[in-house]
């Protein structure tokens, strides 16, 4: 974070969650999205009770096919396992969010490294970035499906948000508009280091500090027996995370979760809840754990004003640009 970037209540917040903390079990709510627009209504207030409450929710009968989740999946694997001198040809450039990192993301919650590396697809910021046929046959192509499925699917959950808030029917669709220019939307392929040989002091870090989101909503796509993820939707009296929930890793069913962007679209009507993926226990599969996930980020030019105007209004622009400045630092 530069100097002159002004500090945000999100991280102020993050900086207190680096303690493990208590372990309880929540009841995640889960949603069916089959037969959207004849049941909306339903499915509209099923989610705004997710999102205005635990900021957690799981999606099933969600119409992205489970063969393309699974492609999709086998070739981030394969991204994964390049060569680090060939994956370092289609590096992160500083603000792009677009292209590979490895244990760059630090965390305010811990001031350490994430254990994981990352490819970052953002589609107008592509060029030069993406593998060749030669080193991965069918990657593009198969990401690129992928990520507008996920597209459409978001799209879907932010028209009921949209419905409840009072906004215009195309005010999200066209906050995201993937044919400008101005896209920034993001899907991220991510890869946690194996933990096979690791040594009882590497345990006591996380592969992904305790943080919230800084997109309008996320879809994770995760691994059956790959799991770690963790959610807490409650702090104490001094802002601390107090009790921790393990959120399971199903496969066909996306979970999802309300980021920063559109807590404050919805004047904090919605909940953007804290996330950290732990490290696994002793006898838990120790093995590289892989997750993908679309970040569903408004247009650089759309402006974000919620409805009652608690806010002023911010194009999406500059608050990603604060938000990747000050988890990725000088990156």
């Amino acid at each position: 974070m530069t100097s002159d970037t002004p500090k945000l209540a999100e991280l102020e917040k993050e900086a207190l969650m680096g303690s493990y903390g208590e372990e309880v079990d929540r009841d995640i709510p889960r949603i069916d999205m089959s037969d959207f627009h004849a049941r909306k209504a339903e499915i509209t207030e099923d989610l705004w009770q997710a999102a205005t409450g635990i900021g957690f929710f799981q999606l099933e009968n969600h119409g992205i096919p489970q063969a393309l989740i699974d492609e999709a999946f086998a070739l981030s694997a394969a991204f994964f396992d390049l060569p680090a001198d060939l994956k370092d040809t289609m590096p992160l450039r500083p603000g792009t969010n677009a292209g590979w990192e490895y244990m760059a993301q630090v965390r305010p919650s811990t001031g350490t490294a994430d254990r994981k590396e990352s490819f970052q697809i953002t589609l107008p910021r592509m060029r030069g970035l993406w593998p060749s046929e030669g080193d991965l046959a069918g990657f593009r192509a198969t990401m690129l499906a992928f990520e507008r499925q996920n597209w459409a699917l978001a799209m879907k959950v932010l028209s009921c948000f949209g419905d409840r808030l009072g906004f215009h029917p195309d005010t999200f669709i066209d906050g995201h508009d993937p044919q400008s220019d101005q896209y920034q939307s993001t899907l991220r392929l991510l890869h946690y280091l194996g933990m096979e040989d690791a040594t009882p002091e590497d345990f006591r870090g996380w592969r992904s500090g305790a943080h919230t989101d800084f997109d309008c909503l996320t879809l994770l796509h995760q691994k059956g027996g790959q799991g770690g993820l963790q959610l807490c939707p409650f702090k104490d009296s001094r802002g601390r995370a107090i009790a921790w929930t393990d959120v399971p890793p199903l496969e066909g069913v996306i979970t999802c979760n309300i980021g920063d962007m559109l807590m404050r679209w919805s004047d904090d009507r919605l909940q953007s809840t804290l996330h950290r993926v732990r490290m696994p226990k002793s006898d838990e599969y120790l093995g590289p754990r892989y997750s993908m996930a679309f970040f569903a980020q408004a247009n650089r030019d759309t402006v974000l004003a919620g409805p009652d105007g608690k806010y002023d209004p911010m194009t999406g622009h500059d608050y990603i640009q604060m938000r990747l400045g000050a988890n990725y630092g000088k990156k």
